[in-house]
């Protein structure tokens, strides 16, 4: 039996407040294999940033165990998170962040020098991948805020990532361009070989699954495969 991907048993995320603790995750139980799109729905503050920044190495849990491809995910020490993050995560959020000094091309190509490998063709094709060969010299603040979201996914690949993840990457795009920017990710992932997690608050969006979790006041309420 292969072992998962992500595995998380018990995991707990508290915030202590004036007011009482927080519990921002309560016992979350989880298994995702390589491969899977899994797709995180449920109300604002039911845990869905705050699993996903667990899982990223961003946060760490309050209780509860999470391994990544059967080791340990480091937890208590910034610097190994960071690196495990360097190594194995990649993250497109609701604003692109993309640096608008520099060409879309230049874009791609600071994150690869920072993960330790310049590679120019490569970052042509991955922007080929996304369908932005043509826009390769252009500044962001010259194309659209759905090929914006294109060079960020782009950009989360240079480092060839296992696990890419995404907060609401479609929350500043109309329907119309969430769906081409979805297809793009599902096309890049699988292209890719990558497995994907992202949070939204669009139903829509689970037609690009092959797995919905909704949760719930920091608990999964269901789990679901999508034919």
């Amino acid at each position: 039996m292969s072992v998962p991907l992500v595995s998380i048993i018990g995991l707990e995320r508290h915030y202590p407040m004036a007011s009482g603790t927080v519990r921002a995750l309560d016992g979350v139980n989880l298994e995702i294999s390589e491969g899977e799109r899994v797709i995180l729905l449920g109300p604002s503050g039911s845990g869905k940033t705050t699993l996903l920044n667990c899982i990223s190495a961003l946060d760490s849990p309050t209780a509860g165990t999470y391994t990544f491809d059967g080791s340990p995910v480091p937890r208590h020490d910034a610097e190994e998170m960071t690196s495990f993050r360097r190594e194995n995560i990649g993250y497109v959020f609701q604003f692109f962040n993309l640096l608008q000094d520099l060409t879309v091309l230049e874009n791609i190509m600071l994150i690869q020098e920072l993960s330790g490998g310049r590679d120019e063709a490569r970052a042509r094709q991955l922007l080929e991948l996304v369908g932005l060969s043509g826009e390769v010299d252009r500044f962001p603040a010259e194309i659209s805020g759905g090929q914006q979201q294109r060079v960020a996914i782009a950009r989360s690949l240079a480092k060839s990532p296992r696990l890419l993840l995404g907060d609401e990457l479609t929350g500043n795009l109309d329907s119309k361009t969430s769906a081409m920017v979805m297809e793009v990710l599902i096309k890049a992932c699988e292209t890719e070989g990558i497995t994907c997690i992202f949070v939204t608050h669009d139903e829509s969006l689970v037609e690009y699954a092959t797995r919905a979790i909704r949760l719930d006041s920091g608990r999964v309420m269901s789990d679901s495969t999508i034919e």
